[in-house]
């Protein structure tokens, strides 16, 4: 008579907790997903794991030492503690050499991008204020790109930047160089970010856990980011539809930065171009438009109510139509237009007015 093994757990068990996960995924993966907290630094969904930082470090049953959670795979049956105060005693510990390696004020440090570090060290604690280190990173003051700066006394060789460079944009501007206290991130010769492959995407600003990579005009602007209202919408220069948060300070009625929303969250999976995160002074530009304009009998331009506007061009549109037929009509819309507004176009063409003559300029 044949027996059949006992069937495997397709479970691990996270502080007492059963958690099912999927084949590959690591702990931390799992952890996510059933709202198990395991603070990290230098942790991105979009990014190969790098378990630079320490901070994810796990018991786990049958293992003499912690385990980084964001590399270490979920195995059927693994027994997993991320309370312990072994484990407890290590976040302290990691929490404490950053800060003796950065700047220890919170209100110094974040001058502009928030400090993930001063924030877990205020949630999980340290091992005590320990004196600052001389800073020993060299830095690029010299660099002459117009949007973002590097600030060596910042880093904490977390390596989100250069990892984004390299998997996401795939361009290795910037990389890792040096050794010890020495390691620092830098260019090829330490050249400006225009003179390497760098696409100013900002995509190391947005990933970086200290300010260290920060926008230039934004910190110009001097009002921290956690004093900004953030407002969500879609960016305007082509139709992909890519969200982005306006960093907006109300008090000045200004808007400061454009930030790119969580990745995983929306369709662009937190990534945004030069244009879309950089590229966003036109919104107070004197020469803007805020107004519809509509020509008076002279043929000069005047502002308008929205009514007025679209009443006059829903006259002047029906009064070709009905003077040339409708096919003399002809409508043109943006790719810079979502693409809901493009399809409403051709569907005023098509439906309103009967007729095919209509155009966007990426089709050209």
């Amino acid at each position: 008579m044949a027996y059949s093994r006992a069937k495997v757990s397709e479970f691990v068990i996270i502080d007492g907790n059963e958690i099912s996960f999927e084949p590959g995924e690591t702990l931390l993966e799992a952890a996510k997903r059933a709202d198990v907290e395991i603070p990290t630094l230098c942790y991105d969904p979009r990014l190969t794991p790098a378990g630079a930082c320490r901070m994810c470090l796990v018991e786990v049953e049958g293992s003499r030492l912690m385990q980084p959670a964001c590399s270490f795979k979920a195995a059927p049956g693994q027994v997993v503690r991320t309370q312990t105060a072994r484990v407890q005693r290590n976040r302290e510990f990691i929490l404490s050499l950053h800060l003796a390696d950065t700047i220890h004020d919170r209100d110094v440090m974040e001058d502009n991008n928030p400090s993930h570090v001063h924030e877990l060290a205020e949630r999980y604690g340290t091992a005590g204020d320990w004196t600052t280190l001389a800073k020993q990173r060299a830095g690029r003051p010299d660099d002459v790109n117009k949007f973002i700066s590097f600030r060596p006394d910042r880093c904490i060789l977390c390596s989100l930047c250069t990892r984004y460079c390299d998997q996401v944009e795939a361009v290795s501007a910037i990389t890792l160089a040096g050794r010890g206290a020495h390691t620092t991130i830098t260019t090829a010769d330490a050249r400006s970010l225009t003179d390497t492959t760098c696409e100013l995407c900002g995509g190391c600003v947005d990933v970086c856990p200290t300010g260290a990579m920060t926008e230039k005009a934004a910190l110009e602007y001097g009002k921290p980011e956690r004093e900004l209202d953030k407002v969500r919408t879609t960016c305007n220069f082509c139709g992909v539809g890519c969200q982005i948060d306006l960093n907006v300070d109300t008090e000045a009625n200004q808007v400061v930065k454009v930030t790119s929303p969580p990745p995983g969250t929306t369709v662009n999976d937190g990534n945004l171009c030069v244009k879309g995160r950089f590229a966003n002074d036109f919104i107070h530009h004197e020469d803007r438009l805020t107004v519809p304009l509509v020509r008076d009998p002279g043929g000069g331009l005047r502002e308008a109510t929205w009514d007025e506007a679209l009443d006059r061009t829903v006259r002047g549109l029906q009064a070709a139509a009905a003077k040339h037929g409708n096919d003399a009509l002809a409508f043109i819309s943006s790719s810079r237009c979502t693409g809901e507004e493009n399809y409403l176009m051709q569907k005023m063409a098509r439906a309103a007015f009967g007729t095919h003559n209509i155009h966007q300029c990426a089709a050209t």
